[in-house]
């Protein structure tokens, strides 16, 4: 026997300006030119145990033939994304064992569908089309970059697809769609932070130099925050440097800021061309105070730039020593299987899989997801997921009828290495 309940719609996101399609294909021109990145075709893995995912019509139910529910994960992890990549993976793996072992969707387990969306912006449109068309999740967490976002999430958009950022805080993510959500706090939020933190260890900064990688949209939408923050408080902007991220020698850029004397050097970009650049400056002799952005908010920089990452401050949207259950228990698990804290990126991997978790239990509670066709799943979870608060390990977090992260707390940072000069950690700022 069969009973429908019927509820009033959650209220959705509100109409708002969309690129238009000439800015659209002008930004993709030049992105193509500027990406050297080889375009990375989605592979399709699945976690330890389970097996690949059942052919399914389009209008079979959630499982299909499955006794789990797929859930897609599309993260690069191949490419020089790579060290950010898999730490999302990492996080994602912990979640699916954690909320498996918890009963899944109330008895049903979940089942992450992974697909590689290597380092561009064609990586993560091929991981998506084969999430969405094939492997038939009915959702996804990813990709890392936001560049990749603009390319792939109105993809999903269009498909009606839900997508959480893990890691996507450039501008304008939220607004790429109603499909489009993130558990990623947006850079003019978290960035500022850190400045505010160099400040606090030596007032006498005045003189500023900033670096960014211009072919990343993240970056410089994360520069536009730093250097705004810059003037906003009053010190000089004294040197714009630019690179791309997949350089490997910044001596010119380098030089060219140490020349104009910085107190402060702020760099955007990623984890291996940040580091290498962090390394160069140092060699060079710079020895002022270095904030690093959030492509550097990872433990793997440790091995590019090694003792020379010492002192590197990053603002951060998450700390292992946040205090409730649930962070506790992703916590113990990172640290027995990693032998180390867990980063930032496999902490919002995790929330992006526990969203995903508990809205479809949301929705199981009033009618059974095994029941639902594909497509009427896919849109109710993006309803239910809009309406509800997590308790995370990034702490208490909802989301506003755009799909905007709303999060209390943020944090700062600082690379302290060992004396090995291999490894170190973020030591937290009080």
């Amino acid at each position: 026997m069969f009973y429908i309940y019927v509820f009033d719609r959650p209220p959705m996101k509100k109409p708002t300006a969309r690129p238009t399609a000439l800015f659209l294909t002008c930004a993709s021109l030049l992105l193509a030119c500027s990406q050297t990145n080889t375009p990375q075709t989605g592979t399709n893995t699945v976690s330890p145990g389970t097996s690949p995912t059942p052919t399914a019509t389009p209008q079979a139910s959630a499982a299909g033939n499955s006794a789990a529910i797929p859930v897609g994960v599309g993260v690069a992890q191949t490419s020089n994304v790579a060290l950010l990549g898999q730490e999302q993976v990492a996080g994602a793996k912990i979640a699916e064992k954690y909320f498996n072992d918890k009963g899944g969707v109330d008895g049903t387990p979940i089942r992450l569908v992974f697909q590689d969306t290597g380092g561009d912006e064609q990586g993560a449109i091929n991981a998506f089309n084969t999430l969405i068309n094939q492997d038939k999740v009915v959702g996804i967490v990813g990709p890392t970059l936001s560049q990749q976002a603009f390319g792939a999430d109105p993809i999903a958009d269009r498909a009606k697809v839900p997508v959480l950022a893990p890691s996507n805080t450039a501008k304008g993510i939220p607004q790429i769609g109603d499909y489009v959500a993130r558990v990623s706090a947006p850079v003019a939020v978290v960035a500022p932070n850190a400045v505010k933190a160099a400040l606090k260890q030596n007032p006498n900064i005045k003189k500023v130099a900033v670096f960014f990688a211009q072919n990343d949209a993240f970056s410089k939408s994360e520069t536009e925050t730093f250097q705004k923050t810059v003037k906003e408080m009053g010190l000089e902007l004294a040197t714009v440097q630019k690179f791309l991220t997949t350089d490997t020698d910044f001596q010119s850029q380098a030089t060219n800021g140490i020349n104009v004397k910085p107190d402060l050097i702020i760099i955007s970009g990623l984890a291996a061309d940040g580091g290498n650049l962090i390394k160069q400056l140092r060699e060079l002799g710079y020895k002022g105070v270095i904030i690093g952005g959030n492509g550097l908010n990872t433990s793997n920089v440790f091995t590019v730039c090694k003792a020379l990452c010492d002192g590197v401050l990053i603002a951060q949207a998450y700390s292992p020593e946040y205090q409730n259950e649930i962070n506790k228990a992703f916590r113990d698990a990172y640290r027995a299987q990693f032998k180390k804290e867990p980063p930032q990126f496999s902490a919002q991997a995790f929330t992006g899989v526990q969203v995903f978790v508990e809205s479809l239990k949301a929705i199981n509670a009033q009618s059974k997801v095994s029941e639902k066709p594909l497509a009427e799943l896919r849109t109710k979870l993006n309803e239910q997921l809009l309406t509800g608060k997590y308790d995370t390990p990034l702490g208490e977090i909802s989301f506003t009828p755009e799909g905007e992260i709303n999060q209390k707390d943020f944090y700062v940072a600082q690379i302290k290495m060992n004396a090995d000069g291999v490894n170190g950690k973020f030591e937290f700022l009080k």
